[in-house]
């Protein structure tokens, strides 16, 4: 089986959920892996053997999110990734679903869904491409990209919550540490690296929050996705014009 590392961000007053967290992590029965839990936590879960504790200082600079996930990829043991939230929890059979896809893509993302049972930002464009259709996106928020589609990577951006990379590539693309938490890191670095990589979804795995969080994007408009196909063999901005000015 193909052996994981598993990176969970901690930050104050967010570790309520974290043993729902690891548990849904062990749940998956695989044989090999690794918990590294950045954050200064207190644990009563049992078996803690694959669980490694990085405590962290959180008066150096409140929000250094991008310090905790570099320090992920510095202590991971293994070349597979998974980058999350203390607030997410993994779906049963996730493992099964998505472990072959470990093996083929650098950077893979599965199903991010809300509380609620509603997509949240997993699969989406973002708004500032500097791209004639960022208008369009910035005006309607019709960001969502259907899971069908994909060959939008150049256009894309991965949601800091959740996803999976291979080390060698966050070694190379670690994140921005004068970013913090708020400033946007998560698309600083999606911009960086896609220029680069492609981003692969496996669209039947899925993780869940435990907490209701803001989405903030629609489903994309079908038209709308015809066009920037087009668009990329074209550069033709003239095919935005009727959808950008209605």
């Amino acid at each position: 089986m193909t052996p994981v590392t598993f990176g969970i961000c901690s930050s104050p007053g967010s570790s309520v959920y974290l043993e729902q967290v690891i548990s849904s992590i062990i749940e998956q029965g695989i044989l090999t892996f690794e918990i590294i839990i950045v954050g200064n936590v207190n644990l009563s879960i049992g078996d803690s053997k694959n669980i490694r504790i990085i405590e962290f200082d959180e008066s150096i600079k409140p929000g250094w999110i991008t310090a905790k996930k570099n320090l992920i990829t510095k202590y991971a043991k293994y070349e597979n990734i998974v980058f999350l939230h203390d607030y997410i929890i993994f779906e049963k059979n996730w493992y099964q679903q998505i472990k072959s896809d470990l093996e083929n893509y650098e950077i893979l993302m599965c199903k991010i869904l809300n509380f609620d049972g509603s997509r949240f930002r997993d699969w989406a464009l973002w708004v500032e491409n500097h791209e004639p259709f960022d208008v369009y996106l910035q005006r309607t928020r019709k960001g969502l990209l259907p899971y069908s589609e994909k060959s939008l990577s150049k256009f894309m951006y991965i949601s800091g919550s959740f996803w999976i990379s291979k080390k060698k590539v966050m070694e190379e693309f670690p994140l921005n540490e004068d970013l913090v938490w708020g400033q946007s890191e998560d698309i600083e670095w999606s911009k960086r690296v896609r220029e680069k990589h492609n981003f692969h979804l496996n669209e039947f795995a899925s993780v869940r929050l435990l907490k209701q969080k803001s989405v903030e994007f629609e489903l994309c408009d079908p038209v709308f996705i015809q066009a920037l196909n087009k668009y990329i063999t074209s550069r033709n901005p003239d095919i935005f014009l009727d959808i950008v000015n209605k």
